[in-house]
């Protein structure tokens, strides 16, 4: 088992341990896990190239590290607990000997179907065990999975599918949410007219909606596991081989598949879940992210399962069928440890007391923050009505790209402050820059963070596109990953995160590049150009601010061109990117050269209509004014 630090004079022996001799700390932590070959080497890189390689022609499985590693011992024990949609319907609970037999089937599935190692998966499913089954299975035949959330649009679904290669797509009939039903199929059947990749689809029956299945390209999933048995082999597969593909939203309108290995992802996820949370033998613990993001692969499957743990996941959402939903989750299976976003504390704050009050939450531990930074009215809310003053908030720092948590406190063992991050995790080094790329020494500073050296769980490239990785992280500030956030360090040496310093807006907990957004209405008929910027926003933290030029009003006036506007959006990423303002514009404020001065357009949406500073380079300085009106009549 990793090991579990339980001191604060661990936690610095350890880290310093880690920064004086990162390759020896990570080896020792590396070796308590099964290795069919061990490394040959620990560490290569070089953050020009960048070429980041950990243990070397070390050859594992990252499944027989969660399943055989554990079965003597663990067989027994529930692996995982499905709370599903609805309260009326029976909840599962799969243990590992359980999960395991289904995983060796649905590989012999993936196999007879002619899935070979290297072989790219497309994954579109609703929030329910087979998700995890279709992902392990991947994961023990060498297939590369790609996730992709279930709330994405066909469009957004395809792009993903068509730019990883994927081979098949594992998909479901429909999906439930709340009183929503989610035509899972139907999307999935869009999305595969528009790639050719795909061969074959494994529909999963969730909702029993009668869907049409293509002859000769979809199978329902309950009747290929029919045909095989549960003995199954693992592949063996290198340490560097890649594990997953998942996108992410950037800076430009493109996604950005992100590559994850074996080996290094494995061994960060175990060990950052192990000493965050302080997992315990016999906790239950929950993690209320869905799968399609990082967060879910993370923190509720690999990390939580690798660590032998018993991990929840709920299909619903926080306020059906009322607002008290998490609470009576954590009541009904006593849950140690609940990991969730703030988007979901500050709505669930809003609605009141009254869905808390009755709800029996001693069992809980430890709380956790992921997503965004935390404001210091939802931190002391949930410190005080949930976790009751009793229970640490671990409130985590990391990306899709570090593919675990990055700065935090370790439950119980670090103190911590409101809207802190507080302190790198073990082997993380970072560093605060100006905008020059000078590194800012001492504390009380404020400007980019970076990291100076790599770690275990970092992605190693963008799938088919290594130049735009180096680009994107490498680039900014030479020999440095550029995180794309601001950071404070305080007088105490805590870190706060400040949020993005490039054109990515945080809504949700979800990064959204602006460019995609603005790719996506720009396909409307009527608009000529828009510009999207991220507003401070109660519950989801931040908002998206659309200003969209339109010269032609003739169909359905203003009214009916916003509403039109949301409804590409909604077509062509999903409702969860759709802008909540949209303000009609007969122009941009650009400057002479044609770039447009976004600092005024976000100014604006926060609600600041005048002080724009320097507006000399503005090619037609009256635009301001006419944006500053229109903005005051929505605002």
């Amino acid at each position: 088992m990793v090991p579990k630090i339980s001191t604060l004079s661990g936690y610095i022996f350890e880290y310093q341990k880690s920064f004086a001799n990162p390759t020896g700390f990570w080896a020792n932590i590396a070796d308590t896990f099964f290795w069919r070959k061990k490394y040959d080497q620990v560490l290569e890189w070089d953050f020009k190239k960048p070429e980041i390689k950990w243990f070397a022609n070390g050859k594992l499985n990252i499944t027989e590290n969660i399943f055989e590693r554990h079965m003597f011992h663990r067989g027994d024990q529930t692996a995982i607990i499905w709370e599903p949609n609805d309260p009326k319907e029976q909840f599962v609970k799969l243990t590992y000997n359980e999960l395991f037999s289904k995983v060796k089937q649905f590989s012999n599935v993936l196999l007879k179907q002619g899935v070979q190692k290297g072989d790219r998966i497309a994954i579109y499913m609703p929030m329910v065990p087979e998700l995890v089954i279709a992902m392990l299975a991947c994961a023990r035949i060498g297939a590369i999975h790609s996730i992709v959330f279930a709330g994405f649009s066909s469009q957004s679904l395809g792009d993903r599918i068509a730019d990883a290669g994927a081979k098949i797509l594992i998909t479901a009939d429909g999906g439930f949410r709340g009183t929503k039903t989610t035509p899972i199929k139907q999307i999935s059947d869009e999305a595969m007219d528009q790639c050719q990749c795909v061969e074959k689809a494994i529909v999963l029956k969730r909702t029993g909606d009668d869907i049409p299945m293509k002859a000769g390209r979809d199978y329902w999933w309950h009747e290929l596991m029919q045909e095989v048995n549960d003995t199954n082999e693992a592949e063996i597969m290198d340490a560097e081989d890649p594990l997953f593909i998942l996108y992410t939203s950037g800076s430009t309108g493109k996604p950005k598949g992100l590559v994850h290995t074996t080996a290094g992802y494995m061994i960060y996820t175990a060990y950052t879940f192990r000493n965050v949370f302080q997992y315990g033998d016999g906790d239950t613990y929950f993690c209320s992210a869905d799968i399609g993001w990082i967060t879910g692969h993370s923190y509720l499957v690999y990390g939580p399962l690798l660590s032998g743990a018993t991990t929840l996941m709920f299909e619903g959402i926080p306020t059906w069928p009322d607002a008290g939903r998490f609470w009576e989750i954590v009541d009904k299976y006593k849950v140690n440890q609940f990991y969730t976003a703030p988007t979901a504390i500050r709505s669930l704050m809003a609605l009141g007391m009254e869905w808390v009050e009755n709800k029996n939450l001693a069992s809980l531990k430890v709380l956790g923050t992921v997503g965004e930074p935390i404001n210091e009215e939802a931190w002391h809310w949930y410190h005080d009505h949930i976790g009751k003053n009793r229970c640490p908030i671990v409130d985590t720092w990391w990306q899709t790209e570090t593919g675990g948590i990055m700065i935090s406190p370790l439950a119980g063992i670090i103190p911590t402050k409101p809207s802190y991050a507080t302190l790198p995790f073990m082997g993380i080094q970072p560093l605060i820059v100006d905008p020059e790329g000078k590194e800012m020494h001492g504390n009380s500073v404020e400007g980019n963070l970076c990291i100076k050296f790599p770690w275990p769980g970092m992605a190693r490239t963008i799938w088919g596109d290594h130049e735009r990785f180096r680009q994107t992280y490498f680039s900014t500030y030479p020999d440095l990953y550029f995180t794309g956030d601001g950071v404070k360090r305080d007088e105490d040496g805590y870190y706060r995160i400040l949020g993005r310093v490039d054109d990515v807006i945080n809504v949700s907990g979800h990064r959204m590049g602006t460019a995609e957004i603005e790719n996506a209405i720009n396909e409307h008929p009527l608009v000529n150009e828009s510009a999207v910027v991220g507003f401070p926003h109660p519950i989801k933290g931040q908002g998206i601010y659309a200003f969209v030029v339109c010269t032609d009003y003739s169909t359905g006036g203003e009214e009916g061109i916003r509403h039109s506007v949301l409804m590409t959006v909604n077509k062509i990423i999903g409702p969860f990117a759709r802008p909540d303002k949209v303000l009609i514009v007969k122009g941009l404020p650009k400057t002479r050269s044609g770039k447009i001065m976004r600092r005024i357009l976000r100014k604006i949406a926060e609600g600041q209509m005048d002080n724009f500073g320097d507006t000399t380079t503005l090619l037609d300085p009256e635009v301001v004014s006419e944006i500053v009106e229109g903005a005051k009549k929505i605002s």
